[in-house]
C-alpha cells in the first residue's frame, strides 16, 4: 500500500464531486474516524457510494428521503470485508466533519483526513476493518509529516454535541496495538 498523487494504491477509486481545495496541503494534521451504514444498521449495499456521489435515490428506502440531498464525502471508506474505497484525494478537502473543533481550531475539514468505517456505533467493527485502517494510517503518517498518531480522533471528539461515531465499540487499544506492529 502506498500513496501516489494523493491517491491510495489498492483502493477502489470512486471520485466524489463533494470536495474543494484545502487552505494548505501542508496542514493535514488530523485524522477523523467515522462510521456510516445505509440504510442504518445494514451493510454491503452501494448506498454509501451513491450518497457520496450525489446519486442516492430517495425512493430506494424511506430513510433516504431525509438525506438524499446532502452533499457529503469522506476521503476513504473501509467496508466490513476490508475493501477500501477512496472518494476524494488526500490533498483536497472532503466534506466529512461538518461543524467541528479540535484543540481550539474550528472547521476540521480544512486540516483533516476523514475515514469512514462501514458500521454503526452499536455493532463491533470487523478484524478486516481494523487491519486495513492500521495499514492506511501507517501510509498516511509516512506521506503527510504534519499528521501524528496523537492526532487521531473520532467524529464524536470534534463534534460532541452532534455526533457519536465511531462509538463506544470502536477499539482504540486494538488500533494502537496494530499501529505498533512493525512491517
Amino acid at each position: 500500500m502506498h500513496i501516489s498523487k494523493h491517491i491510495l494504491s489498492g483502493a477502489r477509486w470512486l471520485p466524489s464531486p463533494n470536495f474543494d481545495e484545502r487552505t494548505s496541503v501542508n496542514d493535514i494534521s488530523l485524522l477523523v474516524i467515522h462510521c456510516i451504514s445505509l440504510p442504518p444498521a445494514e451493510f454491503g449495499h452501494d448506498y454509501i457510494d451513491q450518497l457520496f456521489c450525489n446519486q442516492l435515490n430517495p425512493e430506494d428506502h424511506p430513510y433516504f428521503e431525509g438525506i438524499y440531498q446532502l452533499r457529503v464525502s469522506a476521503h476513504l471508506l473501509i467496508r466490513r470485508d476490508g475493501e477500501i474505497v477512496q472518494y476524494v484525494p488526500f490533498d483536497k478537502r472532503a466534506w466529512h466533519a461538518g461543524v467541528s473543533e479540535y484543540q481550539g481550531r474550528s472547521k476540521c475539514n480544512d486540516f483533516s483526513i476523514g475515514i469512514e468505517l462501514e458500521g454503526i456505533e452499536t455493532i463491533a467493527y470487523t478484524e478486516a476493518q481494523y487491519q486495513q485502517l492500521a495499514e492506511v494510517i501507517k501510509v498516511l503518517l509516512e506521506q503527510y509529516p504534519s499528521l501524528s498518531r496523537q492526532a487521531m480522533v473520532g467524529h464524536s471528539d470534534i463534534a460532541p454535541e452532534r455526533k457519536t461515531d465511531p462509538g463506544p465499540l470502536f477499539d482504540w487499544e486494538l488500533l494502537s496495538r496494530l499501529l505498533n506492529v512493525e512491517n
